[in-house]
């Protein structure tokens, strides 16, 4: 707001405004400012100023009521008559806000909004009051309790709050945007584009929205689409404000000069009905606020910020015998706000004051106002006093309410027994430096809690644990008691609890608020969920694996390729890797190598997680290595490309993750054997006998990538095998650390919580000199721990406990193939220099990425979860901002975490199996750019894998090059399925049915049918799905699926592998098709297909009601098409063109959309027909079906 060329001159018209009042209030103002309120910062008059009885307020005329000062010296940055009490708040410039009650403006309340921004605009709601700052939006309770905060992006600076409704509410600024914020989830909904940046105002009426443009224009836009209606250009330079009122709307801004802007003495006014400007509305004042007062006549209320008030009518003339002086403490007025009642006008100035002008000695900000609450007076000195050394005193001078029902001190004595806390076992550390004088012990004090809080357990809950008798899978919890280590609620063991309605009504937004997608669980060998997420969060990674496509029909890469495509599209909701772990189950290393479980073995946790996930680990890397390593061009697959990250001979994942090192071999005869190889992972050697002693974790993993060992080997010199000394030495570093921890027992166990406690420890040490020694330690002591002198970056003592892990290594290749490796800190940056500059001397810095950890919990069976640190491309992508960010990955449970929980290992029930570390600025030397390698080619002819399929029995015609489907073309889809296990469930004791792991099912069958076109309606896929696995049910009534369909020696259908349909379908989702079915949710989910929603048209759907039940096909098709399908088995075919036919139905009675409330009424008599009908389609006099006629002469003549 430009404070600049005000005229000191208006001062002449001051005396002529209420000539009566004018000495009075003048004197009255003027004495009572200087007196009641010092400037001084020091002294701060927080009362209100009291008005005396002489000042008389006139009826009808607007006259100054009270003064008060809100916060001294700090100017008033907002104020604002609450629309539900009688209140005014008031916001300041240093984020503060306050209240006043009622017109005499009692302090209500006073509370800081935000510390460093100012406040912008107040909107009152009914529970609380909104607040926004620059980048914040804060709603709070009247008292000062926050009810929520929720912090917008760095970047937006926000101006104007609009609520349309009582939970939407929008928030505009300088940005080219605005924001649509529901209040009740407190997420954002919408975000509208704005054409003209920079809104600052916004006002509704039951018409438009209307925006207020620093650009000095004002848009008009629709109430539900925001689109632009109309504009008004209002000023040249920029607007000031504007208000709406009836068919009116006035402005007030800013011209441009040759001296720059010059405040307009111009009202622009316009016509909402003819949508013109009429005649401009020339005052007296420079407006810099104005207000329409609607009582008797439309009157405006214009401000200036010198304090010069004019009232007039905006299509009349301003008489300059209308303008009256405000008198503020400060130079100039900042804030001006109308109550509801137009009874009362709030102005707030530059020194922090409150100037409140009423027409009413009695005025009332709210037509219709409710009562305050204030808070309870203290009731304790209107009590008598009671000496209670007075044996004979009288208990009934106390006064207790009368009352017949039992009271709380009634208690039975069966209730009463008495249950004493058992004493908590002292410290360890306390008892081994204890000193005893007499019978007393002294001890220093650990430090290991903060002090006054010690956790009891009381033996019902020890017991609750105890009854839990399952063992636990890793040899640590065997030998200590599991249930006295209490798992965290956020690391244990997930599960899905399904309804008669499947998963559609689990709340997994409860369990991820990210926008990061989780996998699902109940699947076969899920255990394996934390390592795909751990892979998926390499962005080298992702994309290769992404531009990998081969013709092999169970390729590993592939289908994690697949899978992470769906964790890219996924916006929170949980994906699963079923088509994954199907791969993975067919492949022979992988049973071999034990990573294959059974369903009880899994459910149980007989197996040993921690020793599985690392065996996982070292296969998934050498089959991806494997796989990109096949560098023939595709056969099967014409679409497919050669991955833009290959070279010849190698893989990009050997480039990430492969470590090439010597291997040398010394016989004590003297000869030496040298030999090179690589690997893609290290395994920790821990020394011997190194109990209690400093290790750093740097020393560890040096000894075991430059392993020395003594062994038995061939001698080619000595002709048998003989001692010898192995040593190996490192050629060429990698780009990904890959570390297995192998703690698989209690000495390895110890050494981790040996460690941990000697860096403690240190740790403390560095910062206050010795432990012990009677040295106490300041909370402000402990603080500095996080300090950069401390170089330690933790700012409390339970930050320290339980790492030993750095987040950061340095390691350097030394001339004479030696290595040397050392913990690196932020400081050390400031001593040795950027870590991209020494990587031209050969050294390098890898930063901590992820940890994998074995959860230890006896009542689950223990569980697998991931701590990962996200980057900025993945925020970027997901949520639009660049942070990095540690997280917990817990199946499809993702939390935030602080970086510290991702290094700190209680071994008592949370043991390291893997790390992940990560040179630094890894991302810089990858081409990361995702070519999608799927072509249109995948949908051409293709040979069939059944042995006796003839051309007469094809279903389906392929498209040609000209019928390549566009964007947005409609394709009909249909699926069926057979159930390769049967669901687990339970009955419960008052006979309902629990399912504790649904059926696990497989797709059998796929067709997709044209939607558009001369061959409408032609089907273009139809492909029976081959399968290795087992089928328990093939459900012929509802699949039409018979057995020795999807078998390659008799089968007579087009049969063809998951991976060849899979890929016609992702080709269909990528060129943007739409997808019309039946139920095509579940159909996809059990293809594992992620599609977006608005590629789905779903019949299920469009024709359901709310809170009503779905109705199916079959009825469906009698009721809308008069077809009678799915008389003894279902057809796709069929299904599928039938959907489609539904959905040109659905355009005809809805128009396309645009008569909601006709096709509503056709819906309430789809569902009476159907309840009269009980659901269920009248049996035919002749059967016959669609797919039993000649529908496909033009295939048959194919």
């Amino acid at each position: 707001m430009n404070f600049e060329g005000l005229d000191s001159g208006l001062a002449e018209y001051a005396p002529t405004m209420h000539s009566a009042l004018d000495p009075v209030l003048d004197a009255h103002l003027n004495s009572s400012l200087l007196q009641n309120v010092e400037l001084d910062p020091d002294g701060v008059a927080l009362e209100a100023l009291p008005v005396p009885e002489s000042v008389h307020i006139m009826e009808g005329v607007y006259s100054e009521l009270h003064s008060v000062v809100a916060e001294v010296g700090v100017p008033v940055s907002v104020s604002h008559f609450d629309l539900h009490e009688e209140m005014l708040w008031v916001g300041s410039h240093g984020g503060h806000a306050t209240s006043f009650f009622g017109p005499a403006l009692e302090r209500y309340s006073s509370f800081q909004v935000n510390g460093s921004d100012d406040i912008r605009q107040i909107q009152s709601l009914e529970n609380g009051i909104l607040f926004l700052t620059k980048n914040n939006l804060k709603y709070m309770a009247r008292g000062g309790l926050i009810i929520f905060d929720y912090l917008l992006d760095e970047s937006e600076d926000m101006h104007s709050v609009l609520l349309t409704d009582s939970s939407t509410l929008l928030v505009g600024g300088l940005q080219n945007h605005i924001l649509e914020i529901d209040l009740n989830t407190v997420q954002e909904t919408q975000k509208y584009a704005v054409e003209t940046p920079g809104v600052t105002i916004m006002r509704q009426t039951n018409r438009f929205f209307f925006c207020g443009h620093t650009s000095g224009k004002v848009s008009l836009r629709d109430l539900r689409t925001f689109k632009v209606e109309h504009e008004f250009d209002a000023f040249s330079g920029s607007l000031s404000d504007f208000d709406v009122h009836g068919n009116l709307l006035a402005a007030c801004g800013f011209s441009s000069r040759l001296t720059g802007l010059a405040c307009d003495r111009f009202l622009k006014v316009y016509d909402l009905r003819m949508m013109r400007a009429i005649t401009p509305l020339q005052v007296h004042v420079d407006p810099a606020f104005l207000r329409f007062i609607p009582t008797y006549t439309s009157r405006l209320a214009i401000i200036s910020q010198s304090g010069q008030c004019q009232f007039c009518e905006p299509t009349g003339l301003a008489n300059p015998a209308d303008i009256f002086h405000v008198n503020p403490v400060g130079p100039l007025l900042m804030t001006f706000d109308v109550s509801a009642s137009k009874q009362a006008l709030a102005f707030g100035d530059s020194e922090g004051c409150v100037h409140l002008w009423t027409d009413s000695p009695e005025p009332s900000f709210n037509p219709y106002s409710r009562e305050t609450e204030f808070a309870l007076p203290c009731l304790v000195d209107s009590l008598p006093p009671l000496d209670w050394s007075q044996d004979l005193l009288p208990l009934s001078l106390i006064p207790v309410p009368l009352t017949t029902d039992a009271l709380l001190s009634d208690w039975p004595a069966a209730n009463s027994a008495p249950a004493p806390r058992r004493a908590p076992p002292v410290d360890a550390e306390i008892l081994r430096t204890m000193k005893k004088v007499g019978f007393i012990g002294y001890a220093p004090n650990p430090r290991t809690r903060l002090r006054n809080q010690i956790p009891y357990r009381l033996k019902e809950s020890d017991s609750e644990f105890d009854s839990f008798s399952q063992v636990t899978e890793s040899p640590i919890g065997r030998e200590e008691e599991p249930h006295l280590h209490m798992v965290s609620k956020k690391y244990r063991k997930v599960t899905i609890k399904y309804s008669k309605l499947g998963l559609e009504d689990f709340d997994f937004k409860h369990y991820n608020k990210t926008l990061f997608a989780g996998l699902e669980p109940h699947i076969p060998n899920a255990y394996c969920n934390c390592m795909i997420q751990v892979l998926y969060f390499l962005e080298p990674v992702r994309c290769l694996i992404q531009n990998h496509l081969c013709q092999k029909e169970f390729c590993l890469a592939c289908e994690l390729g697949f899978l992470f495509h769906m964790l890219d599209l996924s916006r929170g909701d949980p994906c699963q890797g079923s088509n994954f772990l199907r791969a993975f189950r067919t492949i022979p290393e992988a049973s071999a190598l034990g990573l294959i479980l059974a369903d009880s073995d899994e459910a149980s946790g007989k197996g040993s997680l921690a020793r599985l996930i690392q065996r996982w680990n070292r296969f998934i890397l050498t089959q991806l290595h494997q796989d990109m390593q096949e560098l023939e061009v595709p056969q099967a697959y014409r679409g497919a490309g050669v991955s833009s990250f290959c070279s010849s001979g190698d893989s990009v994942i050997g480039q990430l993750f492969s470590c090439e090192m010597e291997n040398c071999s010394l016989c004590r005869c003297g000869s030496e054997t040298v030999r090179a190889s690589s690997t893609l992972l290290f395994t920790l050697s821990y020394p011997e006998d190194k109990t209690g002693k400093s290790c750093d974790f740097a020393q560890v993993l040096k000894r075991s990538i430059c392993l020395e060992q003594n062994t038995q080997a061939w001698c080619d010199n000595c002709e048998k095998y003989q001692p010898t000394i192995q040593t190996r030495n490192i050629r060429h570093l990698p780009d990904i650390l890959v570390i297995n921890c192998e703690v698989n027992s209690l000495k390895e166990a110890d050494f981790w919580r040996v460690q941990a406690e000697v860096a403690f420890k240190m740790a403390i040490k560095k910062h206050g000199g010795e432990i012990s020694k009677n040295k106490e330690f300041a909370l402000a002591d402990w603080k500095e721990l996080g300090s950069p002198e401390g170089m330690l970056m933790c700012s409390s003592v339970e930050e320290l406990k339980n790492v030993w892990l750095p987040f950061s290594i340095r390691m350097k290749m030394t001339k004479n193939k030696g290595l040397d490796v050392c913990n690196w800190t932020d400081g050390d940056e400031i001593q040795w220099g950027p870590a991209r500059a020494e990587e031209e001397h050969g050294v390098y810095v890898y930063d901590l990425m992820a940890t994998v950890v074995h959860i230890l919990d006896s009542r689950t069976g223990g569980s697998l979860v991931a701590h990962i640190k996200v980057g900025e491309t993945y925020h970027q992508r997901k949520e639009g901002v660049t942070h990095q960010q540690w997280y917990l990955f817990n199946d499809f449970l993702i939390e935030p975490i602080d970086k510290h929980e991702a290094v700190q290992f209680d071994m008592s029930w949370k043991v390291p199996a893997i790390l992940y570390y990560v040179k630094r600025n890894l991302n810089s030397k990858y081409n990361l750019n995702i070519k999608n390698p799927i072509e249109a080619s995948v949908l051409l002819a293709e040979a069939s894998l059944a042995r006796k399929q003839r051309k007469t029995h094809t279903t389906f015609i392929p498209l040609m090059l000209n019928e390549m489907p566009q964007v947005g073309d409609l394709v009909g889809l249909d699926a069926e399925f057979v159930t390769l296990n049967e669901e687990e469930a339970e009955l419960r004791s008052d006979g309902t049915k629990s399912t504790i792991k649904p059926s696990q099912m497989s797709v059998a069958r796929i067709t997709c049918v044209r939607g558009q076109g001369p061959n409408e309606g032609i089907p273009f896929i139809d492909d029976y799905i081959s399968t290795q696995e087992q089928v328990v049910d093939y459900l012929t009534q509802y699949s039409g699926i018979k057995p020795g369909d999807l078998d390659a020696k008799i089968s007579s259908k087009h049969l063809t592998t998951l991976k060849s349909t899979y890929l016609k379908l992702r080709f269909l989702i990528d060129i943007g098709v739409k997808f019309v079915g039946h139920g095509l949710q579940k159909d996809f989910r059990v293809i594992n297909l992620m599609v977006p929603k608005d590629q789905v048209l779903d019949t299920v759907y469009l024709f359901h009601m709310p809170r009503k039940r779905m109705i199916s096909l079959r009825f469906l098709a009698w009721y809308f098409l008069d077809l009678k399908i799915q008389g003894e088995t279902h057809d796709s075919i069929e299904d599928a063109r039938t959907a489609l036919q539904l959905y040109r139905k659905y355009l005809e009675l809805s128009k396309n959309g645009t008569e909601p409330e006709s096709f509503h009424k056709v819906l309430k008599g789809l569902y009476e027909k159907g309840r009269k009908m009980d659901w269920k389609v009248p049996e035919p006099e002749g059967q016959t079906s669609p797919k039993n006629a000649a529908v496909f002469s033009s295939v048959l003549a194919l």
